[in-house]
């Protein structure tokens, strides 16, 4: 399953988002509203849990300074990435667009669709508070 989330134009540059989002405590000011948990677990691991839905725990796997972040599920169980596409636009300004890939099952695919794209396209719109 892969699901994007719409392409966000940020007043900061590649290099200040690109480093902001390699700090994993910074996915804090991204959460939703409805977030139930926030726990940075180290440098490079937090868990995050939104209310109804299981706790998940990310892991950053790659960093392509200052265009690409990857973060994986740091769990087997829900095999998945969330990659951050950081598109310079100009020295003040910068694109964001995230993507989701998972494996899932069918069932369990057409049951998180919804919520995870709801949940990136969130992530994407409040890249502004970084």
């Amino acid at each position: 399953m892969k699901l994007e989330s719409p392409k966000v134009t940020v007043s900061k540059s590649a290099e200040y988002i690109f480093e902001a989002l390699s700090d994993v405590k910074n996915f804090k000011q991204l959460m939703p509203d409805s977030i139930a948990k926030f726990e940075v677990v180290d440098a490079d691991t937090f868990i995050f849990g939104l209310k109804g839905m299981p706790e998940i725990k990310l892991r950053k796997k790659e960093l392509i300074a200052p265009t690409k972040i990857v973060l994986g599920a740091a769990s087997d169980k829900l095999p998945f990435t969330l990659i951050g596409d950081i598109e310079p636009i100009d020295a003040e300004n910068a694109a964001v667009q995230l993507h989701f890939e998972g494996e899932f099952n069918p069932m369990m695919a057409m049951m998180v669709k919804g919520p995870i794209g709801k949940f990136i396209e969130t992530l994407a719109s409040n890249m502004h508070k970084l």
